[in-house]
C-alpha cells in the first residue's frame, strides 16, 4: 500500500512539474534604433516702452 502511495505521489509530481510556466527574458538580436528627427526653433520677443529701453541702455 505504501509503495502505491509513493508511486502515485511521484506520478503526480511528474505531471505537475510538466505544467510549470517558463518565462524567458532575452535581449533582441538586432539593436533597438530610435529615429529622432526633431527640429527645435524658438523666438524670444521682448516689447518694452521707450523709457524702459533708455533705463536698460543706461545700466549697460
Amino acid at each position: 500500500m505504501r509503495i502505491l502511495k509513493v508511486s502515485c505521489d511521484l506520478l503526480l509530481l511528474l505531471l505537475l512539474s510538466g505544467c510549470t510556466p517558463r518565462i524567458e527574458v532575452a535581449a533582441p538580436k538586432e539593436p533597438i534604433t530610435i529615429n529622432m528627427n526633431v527640429k527645435i526653433e524658438h523666438d524670444i520677443n521682448i516689447k518694452a516702452d521707450k523709457e524702459v529701453e533708455a533705463l536698460l541702455d543706461e545700466r549697460k
